[in-house]
């Protein structure tokens, strides 16, 4: 009886342990580098299928326009915070194919609320104008490893975005449409 019940036991903490795997991470982080800027991250899990992102990066914007500044054309590097609440929708289908989904490795949609605060601003314009800037974009995208450490990510999304520009001299802060697209490489701790 003794064995019967401890055979038992031990088949349920296996059957546990194995269908916990296929969901998110406890708590995932790294750093990305993409086309114009880089990203120290952290994923923690909120559900089984949803994962909080918390993102510190500077990101890069480039301009060719004689009309907005007296500069012709430029770049400016400028901080940028971002929230993203991801729902991992295939973790359980890529798990049952035997796929890798270490590190939340999957598709995803998220809300990406990035906010680029007016604290500091690299540029080759000497009196740029930074305000801070806040969007909200639903965004779908994928997820994947590459070997056990290294990512890469796509992403694309619509969505809004305003400008507090009232504190740097207009009569309204200006909105208006937003867009998210990335492809990041990157290192997971």
């Amino acid at each position: 009886m003794k064995k019967a019940t401890l055979l038992f036991i031990l088949s349920g903490l296996t059957l546990i342990v194995l269908s916990q795997e296929n969901y998110v991470t406890k708590s995932t982080g790294g750093i990305e580098t993409g086309f114009l800027g880089v990203w120290l991250y952290d994923e923690i899990r909120l559900t089984n299928v949803v994962a909080l992102r918390g993102e510190i990066g500077l990101s890069s914007r480039i301009w060719n326009d004689k009309v907005v500044t007296a500069v012709n054309s430029g770049y400016y590097v400028a901080l940028v915070l971002t929230l993203e609440p991801r729902f991992y929708y295939d973790l359980k289908s890529r798990y049952s194919k035997s796929k890798n989904i270490s590190g939340n490795s999957g598709n995803f949609v998220s809300i990406n609320i990035r906010y680029h605060p007016d604290w500091f601003i690299i540029s080759n314009d000497d009196n740029p104008n930074n305000v801070n800037q806040l969007a909200l974009i639903p965004t779908w995208g994928i997820k994947r490893n590459i070997g056990k450490h290294l990512t890469y990510e796509v992403g694309c999304g619509i969505g809004y975005e305003i400008y507090f520009t009232k504190k740097v001299g207009y009569r309204k802060n200006i909105d208006g449409v937003a867009f998210n697209y990335h492809l990041r490489i990157g290192y997971r701790f």
